[in-house]
């Protein structure tokens, strides 16, 4: 593995993951929902579906899901759909501005961790501009012929520092709850993640 390489591919991560994208809205809209412990659940969803594409682009799996128009089309229209749902969720708990009270933190497991983690997964799995993005970033950094290992490493890289930013979001939300609780400035958030999940699908329905 080549460290100057392995460094630039870091630094090209934590840009990638500093762009507000579906993720980015997803923990906003699970951590604003559901507390710090939803929001970290649906930061690990997004990880382990990042591990998973990075995995599939590594063995090339990922390759024959791009290249079989059908196939790429059914997940890009599964991924539309289901930020069109939590857009849609978003929408009506904003018209209905009912809210329990943000939770103070710790563990959180149950059907609120399982929420989180489902909603995180899904939301990432069902986007195929993740395989693309391991399709066409990895061979700029490793030539032909590299080890499955070295591939995995460069990938799982990538969802981990993408793990630490969401986390830190989750944090920073967190601390923000005093803010946060109040009914009209949680009422505007979660129109606003509405519409940037809305858009996001859109984003992706008319992307080629």
């Amino acid at each position: 593995m080549d460290g100057a390489g392995y460094g630039t591919f870091v630094v090209l991560a934590v840009v990638l993951v500093l762009v507000p994208g579906p993720d980015f809205a997803v923990v906003v809209r699970n951590t604003l929902a559901g507390g710090r412990g939803r929001g970290a659940w649906s930061a690990v969803g997004i990880t382990v579906s990042n591990v998973v594409q990075g995995t599939a682009a590594a063995t090339g799996l990922a390759a024959v899901v791009v290249r079989v128009e059908p196939l790429f089309a059914a997940v890009r229209w599964l991924g539309v759909g289901y930020l069109a749902h939590l857009a849609v969720q978003a929408f009506r708990s904003a018209a209905r501005g009912q809210y329990p009270a943000l939770d103070g933190g710790g563990t959180v497991s149950g059907p609120r961790a399982r929420t989180g983690l489902r909603q995180g997964f899904l939301s990432n799995i069902t986007n195929p501009k993740v395989l693309a993005f391991y399709l066409a970033v990895l061979p700029q950094f490793l030539g032909p012929g590299t080890a499955v290992p070295v591939l995995l490493a460069y990938a799982s890289t990538h969802a981990v520092v993408g793990l630490v930013y969401l986390l830190l979001l989750v944090a920073v939300l967190h601390r923000a709850r005093r803010v946060l609780a109040r009914r009209p400035v949680r009422r505007a958030l979660d129109a606003f993640t509405g519409c940037a999940l809305l858009a996001f699908g859109v984003r992706l329905a008319a992307d080629r």
